[in-house]
C-alpha cells in the first residue's frame, strides 16, 4: 500500500495534534451511502482490539470514519493494526492496493470527542462497565448537533440498561461484533424495550454493507452468542479443573468433533479471561443460574494475571509455537 497517504501519525512520525487529516466522499461513494439510509459517517469510540477492527471494515465498506480514543497511542496503534490487516488482505488477494489506500483515506482519528459530533451513527466499544456506557451516551448527547443513532458493541450488558441514560433510547442498540472483526462474519444486533425498528433497520444495513451476516435478537442477559458461548467455555474449565482432559485435547474435542473452528479455551485466551470474568459474574447475577458462576480456576488465573494472549498466558502459552 502507498503510505503517503496516511491520515494517522505512526511512531516515525512526529505527531501532528489531536485530530489527523480529513477525509471526503467522493459522489460515486456518496451515492453507494444512501444503502445504509442516512448514515454515511461513522465515530467509533474506543480504538482497543474490537474498536480499530469496527472502524477498519467501516472504512472499507465506503464509510466516512472517526476513531476516537484518549490516547493518542491507542491511535497510533490502532492505525497500524489496521495497515498489517489491510496488507495481509491484499497479499491474498480479498483486496487491492487501491481499495487499501482508500480505506486508509477514509480513517480520522482524534482524542477529542467533541470532533466526533457530525458523526450519524456512534458505535461505542468502550470496557463492558455499564456505568462507562452510559456517560459516554450522555456526553454523546450533550455535544451531537444532529439526530443520531448510538449502538454499544457490548457483549452482555442490557442495552436497555445503556439507553436510560439517553433522551432518545429509541435510538440506542446494540451491534456486537466477534473478534477478529475483520474475518468473522457475525453481527447480532440486540434491540433494546425502546429501541425503533427504523434503528434495527439502519444498523442492519450498515452491517450488511461491512459484509456481515446480521442476527437480530432481544435485549436479554447475555443475548444469545455470549450466553451460549460463555456456558460452554465456562464448562471447558470445569472440565479442565477436574482433570478430565487436557487444554489442548478439550479444544480439539470440539474443534473435530463439533467442526468448531476452535475450541472454548483457545477462544477464551482470545477475548481474554479477566472479559470471560466480567462476563460470567454478570450472567450469573442476572440469571440466577449456577451455569454461570466462575469457577475457581478461572478467578485465579485472573488474579495471577494470565489473561490470556494479550499478556502471553492463559490455557496456553503464547510465546510458544502453537
Amino acid at each position: 500500500m502507498r503510505s503517503s497517504h496516511h491520515p494517522f501519525p505512526t511512531r516515525h512520525a512526529k505527531p501532528a495534534g489531536s485530530s489527523i487529516q480529513k477525509s471526503t466522499l467522493s459522489k460515486h461513494e456518496s451515492k453507494r451511502a444512501s444503502d445504509a439510509q442516512t448514515i454515511q459517517i461513522i465515530a467509533v469510540l474506543g480504538c482497543g482490539t474490537m474498536g480499530h477492527g469496527i472502524a477498519q471494515m467501516a472504512a472499507a465498506a465506503g464509510f466516512r470514519v472517526i476513531m476516537r480514543d484518549v490516547e493518542k497511542d491507542a491511535l497510533v496503534r490502532a492505525v497500524q493494526s489496521i495497515e498489517r490487516n489491510l496488507e495481509k488482505g491484499a497479499k491474498l488477494g480479498k483486496l487491492t492496493e487501491d481499495e487499501c489506500d482508500m480505506a486508509l483515506q477514509r480513517l480520522r482519528g482524534t482524542v477529542h470527542l467533541s470532533e466526533t459530533a457530525e458523526a450519524d451513527l456512534f458505535i461505542e466499544a468502550a470496557p463492558e462497565v455499564l456505568e462507562i456506557k452510559q456517560n459516554i451516551l450522555r456526553e454523546v448527547e450533550t455535544l451531537a448537533h444532529k439526530s443520531f443513532i448510538f449502538a454499544s458493541n457490548t457483549s452482555s450488558l442490557s442495552i436497555t440498561e445503556i439507553a436510560r441514560a439517553s433522551r432518545h433510547p429509541e435510538r440506542v442498540v446494540g451491534m456486537h461484533f466477534f473478534n477478529p472483526v475483520h474475518i468473522m462474519r457475525l453481527l447480532e444486533i440486540v434491540r433494546g424495550k425502546d429501541t425503533s425498528a427504523e434503528t434495527v433497520d439502519a444498523v442492519r444495513s450498515v452491517g450488511l454493507r461491512m459484509k456481515k451476516e446480521p442476527i437480530i435478537v432481544k435485549d436479554a442477559p447475555g443475548f444469545a452468542s455470549s450466553r451460549l458461548g460463555v456456558a460452554l467455555g465456562l464448562e471447558a474449565m470445569r472440565m479442565l479443573e477436574q482433570g478430565v482432559a487436557s487444554a489442548r485435547d478439550i479444544d480439539t474435542a470440539m474443534e473435530l468433533g463439533y467442526n468448531h473452528p476452535m475450541g472454548p479455551l483457545r477462544l477464551t485466551d482470545l477475548v481474554g479471561l479477566d472479559v470471560r470474568l466480567k462476563i460470567a459474574e454478570y450472567l450469573h447475577t442476572t440469571l440466577s443460574s449456577e451455569t454461570f458462576r466462575p469457577p475457581e480456576i478461572l478467578r485465579r488465573m485472573v488474579s495471577e494475571g494470565k489473561l490470556g494472549k494479550k499478556t502471553g498466558e492463559g490455557f496456553y502459552k503464547w510465546n510458544e509455537e502453537q
